[in-house]
């Protein structure tokens, strides 16, 4: 067992939080429009001209990634034919249609994290699969379900209005569409709207550039499926950011370049992913019936700390528990607290944050830049990373880490980046910068929705988000959200959250349809009841002691709408066995139907 002095750890993780935590937050990044908004063109799908619609849908369902392929998926399985998806991509896919660059991986097990296999007969090819098997993933969802029949591409929705008279929503859209509604689905996720860095003379940089969710193949050669990036060998490359996404191209990136440079402001917790092929002959024997579905519970209960008697997914998130229940098990009875298990938990953090900083001395050989490279905070403060090509990338003479120390890039100037003075010359700067999270959700939707009475979404939630499940809005009829926040919460597999607001939201409109109802909505007192049960338990992730990063608003949690963030308060799998139960006993308390 690795001994761990505690007292140490908690000020040097203190020191480094200090560090980085910044009085803007969120607004540190640059809204990308006006003279940015060519970093988000879209690369891979040329726009198709199409004639305008003015016709009428049962359901439009907006974003074609994960949340709407889901949620159209189970509406076509109870009868509902009359099913449009909406994106502004060129395809289905969501994130994955965006997230092309070489080396993604999704980094919750391929088994647990793909949605819909059972359904499609589909077996991942490895445990972690790649971005170009998972986005030909969502394409086959979309065929075996014929959500590409009526489905509007390359179209940002600009409005949708409820028509109180004849109870559907009016859905007007960036290509001239102007069509009706039964019901709306709004599928728009967090991950779609990439954010940039705000650091001083971004634009004026006169080398190539582009952010991470539009790479630019026709610069860097090669392409998603991995051939080389034979293009970049006579290139010095920045790359700016060090979250999960550089994590999976850089080892790519520092094969391919001249010179590659790694721009550092906080370094992620970067563990082993043992990624391994599928077993053909494993997967027969294991996927019965019903597979999918006990394999998403486990890994939920087992990461939560619910511990199954067997793991079934064994990684990285499960880890932790493991450790975590051993050393509770390990109290004394008439010893067993709250002050007690606590302790526990960040006994048994602290033990594998040490392990990880000792992988990283074992693999890099460079001293300063293995210091450089540790992350000194809770494991689950900033989303946990697994690979095992990064840290040696930096093994290769061509790789350079170049660490702010917390402070991040100084400026960008016509020929470069600056840091702390020094100025590195480059030809291309990639933007691992992220999407936008923390900010509005009419933001990332691009539109505000107007309900019932002309009452605007941003206007119902002018004092923060207020839902019933995190599906319904009241005074939005024939409205449903899909998204992991007011629900399970349940960050380590988002898929899981996703997939039980669609069967929830299947339920309830294969309800209305065999009833006669032509209108569904959530009472005031049902939406005032959860918030209240909701507000009952603690926010999110984000603790005020966390490094800062999008999991806590960067590190200002008090300045943020506590109440986007919060989850079921008796934890994910107590959710997920509520709204099972909830929309399976047909009464669906607290919605009103009506005709």
């Amino acid at each position: 067992m690795t001994q761990v002095d505690i007292d140490a750890l908690r000020e040097k993780y203190a020191a480094e939080r200090m560090k980085r935590l910044r009085p803007d937050g969120n607004d540190q990044y640059l809204r990308v429009s006006g003279r940015l908004s060519h970093y988000l063109e879209d690369p891979y799908t040329p726009v198709a001209d199409r004639p305008p619609r003015f016709d009428h849908v049962s359901v439009a369902v907006i974003g074609a990634g994960f949340a709407g392929l889901l949620t159209a998926a189970r509406l076509k399985e109870v009868g509902i034919r009359d099913v449009r998806l909406i994106d502004k991509a060129g395809d289905v896919g969501g994130t994955w249609y965006w997230n092309r660059y070489p080396g993604a991986q999704c980094d919750t097990a391929s088994f647990v994290y793909m949605p819909l296999l059972e359904e499609t007969s589909h077996m991942p090819s490895e445990k972690y699969a790649h971005g170009p098997e998972i986005l030909e993933h969502c394409r086959r969802i979309a065929e075996a379900y014929d959500l590409f029949d009526g489905a509007l591409f390359h179209t940002e929705v600009t409005g949708l209005r409820f028509d109180e008279t004849d109870a559907r929503w009016t859905v007007t859209t960036s290509r001239g569409d102007a069509f009706t509604a039964q019901y709306v689905v709004l599928g728009t996720g967090p991950l779609h709207v990439p954010k940039l860095p705000g650091i001083p003379g971004i634009e004026s940089f006169e080398g190539h550039s582009f952010h991470t969710s539009r790479w630019d193949y026709d610069y860097t050669g090669g392409s998603a499926l991995g051939e080389p990036m034979d293009r970049l060998s006579d290139k010095r490359v920045a790359i700016i950011g060090t979250g999960a996404t550089s994590v999976q191209c850089v080892p790519p990136l520092a094969r391919s370049c001249r010179e590659l440079f790694v721009f550092q402001r906080t370094p992620s917790s970067v563990d082993t992913r043992n990624n391994a092929p599928t077993d053909p002959e494993w997967f027969k024997q294991m996927a019965t019936t019903g597979w999918q579905r006990r394999w998403m519970e486990n890994f939920a209960a087992t990461q939560t700390g619910r511990m199954p008697d067997e793991d079934l997914v064994q990684d990285g998130w499960t880890d932790l528990a493991h450790r975590i229940r051993e050393r509770i098990m390990a109290i004394p009875p008439d010893e067993l607290t709250a002050e007690a298990m606590m302790d526990a938990f960040e006994e048994s953090d602290y033990e594998k944050m040490e392990e990880i900083r000792a992988r990283i001395d074992a693999i890099v050989e460079d001293g300063a830049t293995a210091n450089d490279l540790k992350a000194w905070y809770r494991q689950l403060c900033k989303r946990p990373c697994f690979h095992d090509e990064y840290l040696q990338a930096f093994n290769a003479a061509t790789t350079h880490l170049v660490d702010t120390d917390g402070a991040g890039v100084e400026r960008i100037d016509e020929s470069g980046v600056v840091v702390a003075g020094r100025h590195y010359d480059v030809d291309c700067i990639i933007f691992a910068s992220g999407f936008e999270v923390g900010t509005p959700f009419w933001r990332r939707a691009g539109f505000d929705m107007v309900g019932r009475g002309g009452i605007t979404l941003s206007g119902h939630w002018a004092d923060g988000m207020r839902t019933m499940h995190g599906i319904h809005t009241h005074g939005f009829p024939n409205a449903f959200i899909v998204q992991i926040t007011h629900g399970a919460n349940l960050l380590s597999n988002v898929p899981h959250n996703l997939s039980e607001s669609a069967n929830t939201i299947a339920s309830i409109l294969d309800h209305a349809a065999r009833g006669g109802f032509s209108r569904v909505e959530v009472t005031e007192e049902a939406e005032r009841q959860w918030m209240d049960r909701l507000r009952s338990g603690v926010t999110f992730l984000g603790s005020a002691d966390c490094t800062p990063g999008y999991y806590n608003n960067e590190g200002q949690p008090e300045g943020r709408d506590g109440d986007s963030f919060r989850g079921y308060p008796m934890g994910a799998v107590a959710y997920f066995e509520y709204i099972e139960q909830w929309r399976s006993d047909g009464a669906f308390d607290g919605l009103r139907f009506s005709r």
